[in-house]
């Protein structure tokens, strides 16, 4: 069982997967409008919910921000790769990620993967962020709606999206190609590496290329959740024109 904490997350766990939502919890006297929309909802599905004070609330959350809400989740569902890869529209987009380890990181980049309509993200099993309370908060209700795929081999992985016909473009701040020469329309997906060390290097070489974000200041990279939301937003610009964005 895991417990999601602030009113986004559970507003959005509870409108996506509220069959998982065993029990709602509310902090004693809260008028927020918002806690009122999630108290109706729940009631609505029928879901458990009681009233507790604050000092309870914190205690549950491990002193993070739960805004007077949170709620327990039954865990949370993930696919098989193969189940990822055979719901994907066409051209596939998935991001496979290479050991990241900040749950903040984790979320941010499954919000910035909903928001550019990503087919599905696959995180390794070990030595990487799971999909912990503070990871689904950071991803501001995200966690609810994009397919994930927990795997236990990412080289292994890798041979198995190109077998199914996906290119796959490492992004590295040392590439020399930078990103917008990369062909993105194709089936593509986007590895990104650990926060400190970056890619593995049998990762690195099971990429077709390595893609990078030019950078002109005295830092030399972005935080890897900035690069994938820059690298999916070249991912839509490359994929839809003008017209669609109009639309």
């Amino acid at each position: 069982m895991s417990i999601v904490y602030g009113i986004n997350p559970v507003l959005e766990a509870l409108k996506s997967s509220g069959s998982r939502i065993e029990r709602i919890c509310v902090e004693r006297g809260q008028g927020n409008p918002r806690i009122r929309e999630i108290i109706e909802l729940g009631r609505r599905k029928q879901v458990p919910l009681s009233f507790e004070e604050r000092a309870w609330l914190d205690r549950r959350s491990e002193g993070e921000r739960h805004q007077g809400v949170l709620c327990y989740l039954s865990e949370m569902g993930t696919l098989s790769a193969e189940e990822i890869i055979d719901q994907a529209a066409d051209p596939g987009l998935v991001l496979v990620l290479d050991g990241i380890e900040d749950p903040r990181n984790l979320g941010a980049i499954l919000r910035s993967a909903e928001v550019a309509a990503a087919d599905g993200v696959f995180i390794p099993r070990r030595r990487s962020s799971g999909l912990t309370p503070v990871a689904v908060k950071s991803s501001a209700g995200a966690a609810a709606h994009v397919k994930v795929s927990r795997v236990v081999n990412i080289a292994r992985l890798l041979d198995l999206l190109r077998d199914r016909g996906y290119w796959i473009a490492g992004i590295d701040e040392k590439a020399g190609r930078p990103l917008w020469e990369a062909d993105f329309r194709v089936a593509m997906a986007l590895v990104l590496g650990n926060e400190g060390s970056g890619l593995h290097r049998l990762v690195q070489e099971k990429c077709d290329y390595l893609a990078g974000i030019p950078v002109r200041g005295t830092l030399r990279s972005y935080n890897v959740s900035v690069a994938a939301g820059i690298v999916l937003y070249e991912v839509l610009r490359q994929r839809h024109t003008r017209e669609a964005f109009r639309r």
